[in-house]
């Protein structure tokens, strides 16, 4: 039996915090928060695989219990077949890691920032001086080497810091946001940038709050909200499990609850939803159904501010799993 690169078994995680402010009524000691709820996941070597989800789903936590970083309350959590409580040292050396938002050594050359950390993978001196030289090269930064961190653009840095993770030949590499704040052209570059490691043979596990960078990149993507794996699949698969036809969206002048109730039952809708002010419906042929939709806000007393459509998507798919916006 082949070992997956990751798994995870029932795995937990609940942060105490102090209660922010004043404590609230009934409230005299740290306030619960819940990061994971029982989250079960499987990554094959080789893979591409995306976490996707809003912020705050625990995408985050769950890259920092496989890196090591975070303990997770309970459940277990394996990185090439290594448990990442009881054996953290081995993990290290199989991972290589890209944070959220770069954070080299600015008091390095870029060069530098690459050779000092082969040293704490007990990499000689000339052999890593090489094999960063490589990858700088393979970034597109080979006549960078001898420049500050300063001066490299933010697209950039966050290719260095790519290479920083590759420097020991990782069996598997993290991406936690890494297109967060970078320009289109950037996040393209970066795109193609993991295409070529992925085609290479090497594992990668990226976790994004953006649908299409998931889309295009990911083999199969869980969808994770609150903790919990809603679900987990090809991005073909996961799309066709969208609700069918397009999603009208209606965002009334308040709340959208009496307009949702009357608009249920109305021909050619195939499902109704609500939150807030916003009213969802699905359709099969939209351009039949609006105007109608539009007159039952109205009758219900509310004017439409706001019209939007969308085919079935990973988006509509989220949605309609959690009743709000991949945000």
């Amino acid at each position: 039996m082949v070992t997956p690169a990751i798994e995870t078994r029932a795995l937990r995680k609940v942060y105490k915090t102090p209660p922010p402010g004043m404590p609230q009524r009934g409230q005299s000691g740290p306030v619960e928060i819940v990061a994971l709820d029982g989250l079960d996941l499987q990554v094959g070597a080789g893979e591409f695989f995306g976490l996707l989800g809003p912020n705050g789903a625990g995408k985050t936590t769950t890259i920092g219990i496989l890196t090591t970083r975070v303990k997770p309350t309970s459940g277990a959590a394996l990185v090439a077949g290594v448990d990442v409580v009881t054996d953290g040292v081995a993990v290290k050396q199989r991972i290589g890691v890209v944070p959220q938002r770069p954070n080299p050594d600015r008091s390095l050359i870029v060069i530098e920032n690459l050779v000092f950390h082969a040293a704490y993978f007990g990499m000689h001196q000339a052999e890593a001086i090489r094999k960063a030289q490589g990858l700088l090269d393979m970034m597109g930064l080979g006549d960078r080497g001898g420049a500050k961190v300063d001066q490299l653009s933010g697209g950039q840095q966050q290719r260095l810091m790519i290479a920083r993770a590759l420097i020991h030949d990782p069996e598997i590499l993290f991406l936690d946001e890494p297109t967060v704040g970078l320009d289109p052209q950037a996040r393209l570059d970066l795109w193609e940038l993991l295409r070529q490691m992925h085609g290479e043979g090497r594992t990668i596990v990226m976790t994004t709050h953006y649908m299409e960078e998931a889309d295009r990149l990911c083999e199969r993507i869980a969808i994770v909200d609150r903790g919990r794996l809603l679900a987990c699949d090809s991005p073909r698969s996961l799309k066709a499990q969208a609700p069918g036809g397009t999603r009208i969206e209606l965002t009334l002048d308040g709340d959208a609850a009496a307009a949702a109730e009357q608009a249920r039952g109305q021909a050619g809708l195939l499902r109704v939803d609500v939150q807030g002010a916003v009213l969802s419906a699905y359709a099969e042929r939209p351009g039949e159904v609006l105007a109608s939709l539009i007159r039952t806000a109205e009758a219900a007393g509310r004017a439409v501010r706001d019209i939007h459509l969308a085919p079935p998507s990973l988006e509509t798919l989220f949605i309609s799993l959690t009743g709000r916006k991949l945000t």
